[in-house]
């Protein structure tokens, strides 16, 4: 008959082996992180598609391998009000409310790192007339903020803007100028860009500018 000390040692061992079978039965963190991100990704999917390739039917722009800082600030500039606020911002108006759902940081920090982990899509171009050659000359303006190669500039809290959406481009652009987008007391960033939108006197010239940072997309 087993001693009641040997009948210890041997449940405290049955009790460590369940533990160890348990642990290297669960989901790793970097598992389970990831469903919960892809999980929250969800509710973006109908618009943006699974992949962040975006769909232009629904003014969902690509966003695929966008940087996490922005996508993250964007994020809560839609739930705090200042992107979406102005009546003819239809696309923010839609996404006002998704960004809201994400009721906490860590569920936006959470998108924000998925979204940035796609690879991007590079969206074919949709735009027609623009000349690359007139558009390099209205770039200049954009180099410090968005850097030479249009690959975005943190520094300067400059996204990058190689592989965009033209569409989506030249709707931000008429935006930031029209003062739909940038003139909402709390939007520092987009502040900054609005004046910039003002040195393309026509949609001739914003086309051009979008037809030379197509050519930095390649």
């Amino acid at each position: 008959m087993m001693s009641k000390s040997r009948a210890a040692t041997v449940m405290a061992l049955v009790s460590t082996l369940s533990v160890l079978l348990t642990a290297c039965n669960a989901p790793s963190p970097d598992t389970a992180s990831l469903k919960y991100s892809e999980d929250l990704y969800d509710g973006c999917v109908q618009c943006h598609g699974a992949k962040g390739e975006g769909n232009p039917e629904v003014g969902a722009p690509s966003i695929a391998g966008l940087e996490r800082w922005y996508v993250k600030r964007q994020l809560r500039g839609f739930k705090k009000g200042y992107r979406g606020f102005h009546p003819n911002d239809d696309g923010g108006k839609r996404m006002e409310p998704m960004a809201r759902a994400l009721d906490t940081d860590q569920k936006v920090d959470l998108v924000s790192n998925y979204v940035a982990s796609m690879e991007a899509t590079h969206p074919a171009p949709t735009l027609e007339g623009g000349n690359p050659e007139t558009g390099k000359i209205y770039f200049a303006a954009c180099v410090q903020c968005h850097g030479a190669n249009a690959r975005g500039n943190l520094d300067e809290f400059g996204p990058s803007l190689a592989g965009a959406s033209d569409w989506y481009l030249l709707t931000q652009l008429q935006n930031f100028k029209a003062g739909v987008r940038g003139t909402q007391p709390d939007d520092a960033m987009g502040a900054k860009m609005r004046p910039f939108s003002m040195t393309l006197p026509t949609e001739q010239a914003m086309k051009d500018v979008i037809a030379y940072i197509g050519t930095l997309s390649e």
